[in-house]
């Protein structure tokens, strides 16, 4: 029989009270300090992806106020136009060339530094300290090396006997060294993932597997690499997303050229848009490489989410 304050008295025990849930009755309240973070989210990201898919269905010069409405146009001509095509297969190369890049250099790195080393932490500092200088000035860093007159390249080889080489004017070598100058500059970054994956596993597992007689690279098959799936997947989607979108250092180091032949599809967006005044057509390019960076890296990150599961 439930207490009641007659009952409570004769017995002794407490009255029981009505329970009410914590805040209830209250109205809810806003957390304003959310307000600055969206209205930028909204004015940076959310507004000009709106605003560029809009666009990409127009036929507009980028300076006019006129503008003409082409419907699905200006993406079916992304099929037929031969410039794009090669653009579209060099970003896969910068895309996927610079991240196996980044992943062995930046893998290899990290399993060398992770080691008791005298001085490790400022060969660490070193490697990392490319990725705080800005893509430009790194191409243009680039650009002194490989120029053909001047360049020190081909300076160093000239003392050597050799001759001047147009490093930047064949198409096939230009985007070789793009790939290279992108993997060299963020290797720092994958470096870094794998040193926090190569120090959060546990001792005890490395010591149980040299108990059992396993050499160094046989833990290194058999344990480590394993425990670093988590490490893998960060570092691969990070450095694929930073290589399908690039874009200073292929501007600085070759600006598309020779001809059309080293664009990727962002710089080539830029070509569109401010030299051939295709504003429309551009934005469609920009949209198209929007649903491929989304689609490249939900399938890896279930890929390698799956491995994951099954090691």
């Amino acid at each position: 029989m439930a207490d009641t304050p007659a009952a409570s008295r004769v017995t002794g025990a407490p009255a029981a009270r009505p329970s009410r849930k914590r805040g209830a009755g209250r109205p809810a309240r806003v957390n304003l300090f959310y307000v600055p973070a969206v209205v930028l989210l909204g004015l940076f990201t959310a507004y000009p992806l709106v605003r560029g898919i809009l666009l990409s269905f127009q036929n507009w010069d980028g300076y006019s106020p006129d503008m003409t409405f082409v419907g699905l146009a200006n993406y079916a001509r992304l099929f037929t136009d031969q410039v794009f095509r090669t653009s579209l297969l060099n970003t896969f190369v910068y895309g996927f060339g610079s991240t196996l890049v980044q992943q062995v250099l930046g893998l290899a790195l990290a399993v060398a530094l992770d080691r008791a080393l005298r001085g490790r932490n400022v060969v660490r500092a070193i490697i990392y300290l490319p990725v705080l200088v800005s893509p430009v000035i790194m191409g243009t860093m680039y650009y002194l090396l490989f120029q053909y007159n001047s360049g020190t390249i081909n300076d160093i080889v000239i003392a050597f006997g050799g001759h001047r080489h147009a490093w930047l004017s064949d198409s096939a070598t230009s985007v070789a060294l793009i790939v290279l100058v992108n993997s060299l500059q963020f290797v720092g970054i994958s470096m870094i993932i794998y040193l926090a994956g190569l120090q959060s596993i546990p001792a005890e597992l490395q010591e149980a597997a040299m108990l059992d007689g396993a050499g160094g690279w046989k833990r290194f098959w058999g344990v480590t690499l394993p425990l670093l799936q988590p490490a893998f997947a960060t570092s691969i989607v990070l450095n694929l997303i930073g290589g399908l979108k690039l874009f200073d250092v292929i501007q600085v180091l070759t600006g598309g050229g020779p001809g059309y032949s080293t664009n990727s599809v962002s710089t080539f967006i830029g070509k569109a848009y401010f030299d051939n005044q295709s504003a429309g057509y551009a934005s469609a390019m920009g949209v198209a490489l929007f649903v491929l960076i989304i689609v490249f890296t939900l399938v890896l990150n279930l890929f390698l989410n799956r491995r994951r599961l099954e090691m």
